[in-house]
């Protein structure tokens, strides 16, 4: 930290976005609309907005379009010095936005990307650490193969010297890795981790812990299940911290959004937002994220942190892409009991 500013590293892979206009599928697209993205980068994002210096840890193409993603970051305010050269291939994902009872999809393009293709001579780990308050990464950046891996290696091990707060999003993705390798990888990473956040289905799916009396699909979350599912993982890893999203799907347009927090002793659940209608809730978990990290740093108390993480997180189902681009008035005024959505004047 310096001059009370905190300093944030995000490390994982930057990507284009691709969406249709609009609510059209894939099969009836005749344009789409640009952005850029990726889980961690999101976080830094929202991060950037409410005053941090943060800072993307990554590899893009040394072509143009690895210098527009750059240039789109720092539009928001990351600063992209760390931020490696090489490679052909910029990753992509094509989003396909639901509505109603269609869901939404997604298509990725992420084989011989530019972050694949990094070594860790790249990354100065030293200099990107030096001074920073907190480390983040996702599930998606191992999954990605072991060139990754090792340069994250590395980080969390400077990160660990130097006492810099490490948190992963375990962010599973079917698309990218089985379950078995995702437990075999993050089982060897975990103890470098102080604060764990996932979903109602991360821990099931990475770490074979269920939680008993859910189900997803039906939209039945038993909060006291995942609760013991927190105190499991604390215990077997040793984190300070495990958070996790609560999403109740009514359907692609409709959702209730809350969180949970637990910090080895004690639990705190969020209120309960309904959401509707979602406008764009990719990116709702990295603001999650980002609103706890927030509140951790800023020594907000355990309830008053889960209900910030939740309440932005919630807002930024409002706004399109990835990036939640709402103001610290804005989160406070939804926190204070504002949500009717008036037009301010």
């Amino acid at each position: 930290m310096i001059d009370g500013v905190p300093k944030m590293v995000a490390f994982g892979e930057l990507m284009m976005r691709l969406n249709p206009p609009g609510n059209e599928r894939f099969v009836q697209a005749s344009q789409f609309e640009v952005r850029f993205t990726g889980g961690e980068a999101n976080a830094a994002v929202m991060l950037s907005g409410l005053g941090f210096r943060t800072y993307a840890v990554a590899r893009v193409p040394n072509h143009e379009l690895g210098q527009a993603c750059l240039n789109y970051l720092r539009r928001f305010g990351v600063n992209t010095d760390f931020v490696a050269r090489g490679g052909d291939h910029l990753g992509i994902m094509y989003l396909e936005t639901g509505a109603s009872q269609r869901a939404s999809k997604v298509i990725y393009d992420r084989e011989n990307t530019a972050m694949q293709g990094m070594a860790p001579r790249e990354f100065d780990w030293q200099a990107i650490l030096a001074d920073a308050d907190w480390f983040h990464f996702s599930g998606t950046a191992p999954a990605l193969g072991e060139n990754v891996r090792r340069a994250l290696r590395e980080g969390l091990a400077v990160a660990r010297q130097l006492g810099v707060t490490v948190s992963c999003d375990l962010n599973y993705r079917a698309k990218l890795w089985g379950s078995a390798d995702a437990k075999a990888v993050m089982t060897e990473l975990m103890p470098s981790v102080d604060v764990l956040i996932g979903n109602e289905e991360d821990v099931a799916k990475v770490f074979g812990i269920k939680a008993e009396g859910s189900d997803v699909v039906r939209g039945d979350l038993q909060v006291d299940s995942y609760q013991r599912v927190a105190e499991q993982v604390a215990k077997t890893f040793g984190f300070r911290f495990v958070a996790t999203t609560l999403r109740t799907s009514i359907s692609a347009s409709v959702n209730r959004w809350a969180g949970m927090l637990y910090d080895g002793t004690s639990h705190y659940v969020s209120r309960t937002y309904e959401i509707n209608p979602i406008v764009d809730r990719v990116g709702g978990g990295d603001s999650f994220t980002a609103g706890l990290i927030y509140g951790l740093v800023g020594g907000m108390d355990r309830q008053a942190c889960v209900e910030f993480a939740v309440a932005a997180s919630c807002l930024k189902h409002s706004i399109p892409g990835d990036f939640n681009l709402i103001s610290l008035n804005e989160v406070n005024a939804l926190l204070a009991g504002d949500g009717s959505g008036r037009v301010q004047r």
